[in-house]
């Protein structure tokens, strides 16, 4: 991916980790490479629930990782703490 385009600027950003074509590791590593875009809360949405798997989201970019299913519980802390003062594992 060389480039991003956004129509909107999203203040969250909920990215399936495991995407086809270009997984959701090469999104977050995209977007934190343009400038417009970097104040956007990543938040990497996967089954894959290990903590290396959990470093890896944290290391491309992502400021949560949340594993499937996410319950509507933690969809409203998420949109609380979405501010972008915080960044770490939920």
């Amino acid at each position: 991916m060389s480039q991003v385009r956004c129509i909107t600027h999203p203040e969250v950003a909920i990215i399936d980790v495991g995407m086809p074509e270009i997984d959701g590791f090469e999104v977050a590593r995209a977007v934190r490479l343009e400038r417009a875009l970097d104040d956007i809360v990543l938040v990497a949405l996967t089954g894959y629930a290990s903590e290396s798997d959990k470093s890896r989201a944290l290391a491309a970019g992502f400021d949560f990782h949340l594993t499937k299913p996410l319950s509507l519980d933690m969809q409203y802390i998420l949109v609380k703490r979405a501010d972008g003062t915080l960044r770490g594992i939920v």
